[in-house]
């Protein structure tokens, strides 16, 4: 019996001898368009670009956007992503001026998929490997040469922001995210080293791009966030998608926020933080704390209110891939699209929130910081 490295399935007859296969040196098609920038041996990096041996709309192989949109199953992705072939070269974060990088920056400004022409220095094998923050990729070659065969397509504002090397980091993803540009173009646009001022530029690790994105707008919008009244009220959300079931707890208070997240397999990871914020990396939780994040503050800013506010995100057993922090971070949004319950009391949200749990709630309340603390210190309102 066979096990399929894809979809997980034992003598899978889809993919038969698609992993493993050897493919040729040289081959095209239309990058979605995707880089990626590693980590390993920082500052000397690998960095390339990927795309699949298929021309036209590519977009849905890389944007956890359309997954979610698409209500992709892990089995789907897992089939688009060891499609796509990974071409790159090593280079330092920062002098990354070569040919092949000055095509990785261009691909990386596009906003619709460019054809592509990739000849490695050898023929790539596709093996699935991936990490938690980043979704499946196949085995990756050393790249030869790499030629566009048409023009990059390129929104005015991005190339705007990109001209502009007088406009720090932070500033540049602020623009383009109030112009409504997705957050995974504005991660590929500084993991390219293509926002902040001319002589700081330099590339950003794909996975670390992720985290700082999510971050540096969330922080963003809480310095509006913060000079709104307090909620008046209980507020719950939840959202499930690929076996990653969310419940989000909003109660009346100044801003505080905690992520709890407990797995099947008994794995627990807890991250908060209090009005003033974090001044170290969510260790715990990592680039989730950051996408569920964002997703409460862009709510929080459209209700015009501050809250303290609770996660609890259950991993279910069909989540048995990582498909990248992005996912979550729709996940997240789309709770808030629904309607919410307004429990009365604390107490009763608790109640409602175990009812979609499959495991007892006590598993995270005992974790809570801010659950625990919540409602010890009077407050002006009650003695109103």
């Amino acid at each position: 019996m066979t096990h399929c490295k894809i979809c997980n399935k034992n003598d899978c007859k889809e993919h038969a001898g698609f992993i493993g296969r050897v493919f040729k040196k040289t081959f095209s098609g239309s990058s979605p368009p995707e880089i990626f920038v590693g980590r390993w041996n920082y500052p000397n990096v690998y960095a390339g670009l990927l795309a699949p041996e298929q021309y036209g709309d590519t977009t849905h192989y890389t944007q956890p956007e359309a997954w979610h949109a698409s209500n992709y199953s892990i089995e789907r992705i897992k089939a688009l992503r060891t499609e796509l072939l990974y071409g790159r070269t090593t280079t330092h974060i920062k002098n990354p001026s070569s040919r092949l990088m000055n095509t990785v920056k261009e691909v990386a400004m596009s906003h619709k998929p460019i054809a592509t022409e990739m000849t490695l220095k050898r023929p790539i094998t596709r093996e699935a490997h991936s990490e938690p923050a980043v979704p499946l990729m196949t085995q990756a070659a050393q790249i030869e040469r790499v030629r566009l065969e048409e023009n990059p397509k390129i929104e005015k504002k991005v190339e705007y922001i990109v001209q502009d090397t007088h406009a720090k980091a932070r500033a540049g993803m602020q623009e383009l995210y109030n112009s409504k540009t997705q957050v995974s173009t504005i991660m590929k646009l500084l993991s390219a080293g293509l926002l902040g001022q001319g002589s700081k530029r330099t590339l950003v690790p794909t996975r670390w791009s992720i985290t700082a994105v999510d971050d540096t707008l969330s922080r963003t919008n809480l310095d509006t966030i913060k000079s709104y009244k307090e909620l008046q009220h209980i507020e719950l959300f939840t959202a499930e998608y690929l076996g990653n079931h969310y419940e989000f707890l909003l109660l009346p208070g100044s801003w505080s926020f905690e992520v709890i997240e407990v797995s099947h397999t008994g794995g627990a990871w807890h991250d908060y933080e209090l009005y003033a914020g974090r001044t170290s990396y969510a260790e715990s939780v990592t680039g989730a704390y950051y996408a569920n994040r964002l997703a409460v503050t862009e709510y929080l800013l459209r209700i015009q209110r501050q809250a303290t506010v609770v996660v609890f995100r259950e991993v279910r057993p069909e989540y048995n891939t990582p498909c990248g922090v992005g996912i979550l971070r729709e996940t997240s949004r789309a709770a808030f699209r629904k309607q919410s319950s307004k429990p009365s009391t604390k107490h009763e949200a608790c109640q409602e929130i175990q009812t979609r749990l499959k495991q007892p709630l006590s598993i995270w309340t005992e974790k809570s910081v801010i659950l625990k603390e919540y409602g010890k210190q009077k407050r002006i309102t009650d003695f109103a």
